[in-house]
């Protein structure tokens, strides 16, 4: 697949570092000195303005597969995906930062149907996604990750397994799980695999189930959740996506505090949130946070744009009492740091939107619903062809390590058991390292 990124930002790079041992990628920029991290990469680079139509034409627009416009500049990154859009049948991407941008073109797709000239495919705003992120964890107590598949019906968690665990140093044979609950992994030290009845859960492991939400909730609340009442939710950073999720959870009956340096950006939050109090005031602050009351929270987000700020802060209200803090970070490979010094989640906005380009747009052909542990496993979707003969799971031998987690029939959610027969048109729901995806493919052709 030809991939052309327009901006050599960190952005463009972590995405041309996902793809490029794999993919056709050009990248273009204007600044020569941004192009330069890109010498040890197996990857061509143009040093110009994709906004130009003569460069597009230059960098074989017409043959391209996939065009990300990912600068900082919003503007720029619509009118090159414009451009592209008249000059070929690449699918486009633009980033933007703005919502006003985001709405616009939003508006554009509701009002226009697919032939009209000014189509955009894809557009990400990836402090939105952020927002989604935090949502689906701040919903779901004590859980580092949350997916959710079958429309709802099948469900994905991840907890840590802590000091005070009933589950710690047990085999996994020896744990009375609801029968509608799989382990389907566990994560430990920045590794993954796919754990069998002798596997036993270690501290600081992160273990994964999939099942029915009805049995995860069950399995939840007998193993892993304390206290499933979340009153109160303190957010530290009121730029987009604080704002974005302090707007959010207005619609819940929790009680939002908001906390922002910037006086002028307190009068505006103010006005735009009616359900939330906005506090002008420093998040490193300790004296105002326990002025505050912060360490009476039953979450602690902190989501400004500084990550050494955000560790400190979260850091801060652990030790005052908060009972979790979830915190935004730059870059994955920082999420595990802080998680290693006391951050219970740290989302990464970049991630989120490379893993949304990848699912989503260049591997969309592959099945794949979520990424999970940071790219370590995925989710994989895929359907039994119709000549397949009818086998138990039990007898099935699989070429590497995975775990068929959901099948489903003819409407219906099945979790399977060794003794459940697969059969022809099953959808199944497989959960494997993600390099092992592509031999469970082969596998089931």
């Amino acid at each position: 697949m030809k991939i052309i990124i327009y901006g050599a930002n960190e952005m463009g790079s972590i995405i041309a570092t996902e793809f490029f041992e794999d993919h056709d990628i050009i990248v273009i920029d204007p600044n020569k000195t941004s192009l330069d991290k890109f010498n040890n990469l197996d990857l061509t680079t143009i040093c110009a303005d994709a906004s130009n139509i003569n460069i597009l034409k230059e960098a074989d627009i017409k043959s391209a597969d996939v065009f990300i416009a990912c600068t900082n500049i919003d503007e720029g990154n619509i009118v090159a995906c414009l451009i592209a859009k008249q000059l070929s049948d690449a699918k486009t991407v633009c980033f933007v930062s703005k919502k006003e941008c985001r709405d616009s073109l939003r508006a554009i797709r509701e009002e226009h149907n697919r032939n009209y000239a000014l189509y955009i495919d894809h557009v990400i705003w990836p402090e939105r996604l952020l927002v989604h992120e935090f949502l689906r964890i701040i919903t779901v107590p004590d859980a580092v990750d949350v997916e959710y598949f079958s429309g709802g019906r099948a469900k994905l968690l991840e907890y840590r397994i802590k000091e005070n665990s009933v589950l710690l140093n047990k085999k996994l044979k020896d744990c009375q799980f609801n029968e509608e609950t799989l382990v389907v992994g566990l994560a430990r030290d920045e590794e993954l695999f796919i754990p069998n009845g002798e596997s036993e859960f270690k501290l600081n492991d992160k273990a994964i189930f999939m099942g029915t939400p009805d049995a995860l909730d069950n399995t939840a609340a007998q193993f892993f959740v304390e206290d499933n009442n979340i009153k109160n939710v303190t957010i530290i950073g009121g730029g987009s996506v604080g704002y974005e999720l302090a707007k959010s959870l207005e619609n819940t009956k929790l009680k939002i505090k908001l906390i922002e340096v910037n006086y002028k950006r307190c009068e505006f939050l103010s006005q735009e949130l009616k359900k939330t109090l906005v506090l002008n005031g420093n998040g490193t602050n300790l004296e105002l946070l326990e002025q505050e009351d912060t360490g009476v929270s039953d979450v602690a987000i902190c989501v400004t744009n500084n990550d050494e700020k955000n560790l400190l802060c979260s850091l801060l209200t652990k030790q005052l009492g908060a009972k979790r803090a979830i915190t935004r970070v730059s870059q994955a490979a920082t999420a595990s740091l802080f998680e290693k010094v006391g951050v219970d989640v740290a989302i990464s906005p970049n991630e989120a939107a490379v893993n949304e380009i990848k699912n989503r747009i260049i591997e969309s052909h592959a099945g794949i619903l979520a990424t999970v542990e940071r790219g370590l496993a995925e989710i994989l979707e895929l359907r039994i062809k119709e000549d397949f003969k009818d086998v138990a799971l039990m007898d099935l031998r699989l070429p590497t390590r995975a775990v068929i987690a959901i099948i489903e029939r003819a409407g219906k959610i099945i979790i399977p058991k060794g003794q459940t027969l697969l059969r022809a048109k099953d959808k199944l729901l497989i959960f494997t390292k993600s390099q092992d995806v592509g031999t469970i493919k082969d596998f089931f052709k």
